[in-house]
């Protein structure tokens, strides 16, 4: 059986200037999708969870925002949950 992996994933969100406002509301509720950064019209967001298909299908949610001109992932990364270090408690 296979271990489990995480993946995270970095992306370029581009918005027209007008509804940037909305996206980044918009964007910053979504589970696993973090902003860290940006201009007047792009986002750097990074996507993480189980799979690679959970991250395309974030990617496309943003995709289909109004006001979002184009998200595109930059580098995914993926790892077995085992190889990641515990956070301290």
């Amino acid at each position: 059986m296979p271990k489990p992996r995480w993946h995270v994933s970095s992306a370029v969100v581009t918005v027209t200037q007008d509804a940037m406002a909305e996206v980044r509301d918009l964007i910053a509720r979504l589970e696993g999708v973090e902003i860290h950064g940006g201009d007047a019209t792009r986002l750097i967001v990074t996507i993480e969870g189980k799979s690679t298909g959970t991250l395309g299908d974030r990617l496309t949610e943003i995709n289909l925002m109004k006001g979002v001109l184009a998200a595109s992932m930059v580098f995914e990364h993926a790892e077995e949950t085992e190889e990641m270090p515990c956070p301290l408690t």
